[in-house]
């Protein structure tokens, strides 16, 4: 685990709220002069703590996706049955997450299509595909009532003591 300070944690902090900030605006949000907070921004890049900047879209202003979440559940637990349905999964764009479970579900995937009838035949291509399912149970969400993009660092992260 990579151990960040008070300072690192304000400049992942502050680039969750402002990605476009420049860099010189940066060094003053965090308190910093530019070149020291340029050398901690390139090493948290380097690290990987920082693995990209992109723009979020509001994807409601473009179009009415239907969101699905799908319970899969494969025919057999060998090793290559879930890594012939993990590398089919990886080629598929609607399928936006999947993740493995424990317990008595093998995944849940997290699909956005363009309405329900694409989310049909796509699941009809996955279950002709010979990908290994045995089972899926389809959960269509009817409501976003919560969506945080970025991870909660404060609460996940321990935080640097500060000095007395």
């Amino acid at each position: 685990m990579i151990r960040l300070d008070e300072q690192d944690l304000k400049i992942l902090l502050t680039l969750q709220r402002e990605g476009r900030i420049t860099k010189v605006k940066l060094a003053e949000a965090v308190n910093l002069s530019p070149s020291p907070c340029w050398e901690r921004l390139k090493r948290l890049e380097d690290l990987g703590v920082i693995s990209g900047y992109h723009a979020r879209i509001n994807l409601e202003e473009l179009a009415r996706p239907t969101m699905v979440l799908t319970e899969v559940t494969l025919r057999h637990h060998q090793h290559e049955d879930f890594a012939t349905f993990e590398r089919a999964v990886q080629d598929i764009p609607e399928i936006i997450e999947c993740f493995a479970l424990g317990g008595g579900v093998d995944y849940m995937l997290k699909i956005l299509c363009r309405d329900v009838d694409s989310y049909q035949r796509l699941i009809d291509r996955l279950l002709i595909a010979g990908i290994g399912i045995d089972r899926y149970f389809t959960y269509i969400v009817t409501k976003k009532v919560k969506f945080t993009p970025d991870p909660p660092l404060e609460s996940l992260i321990d935080q640097p003591k500060r000095q007395k």
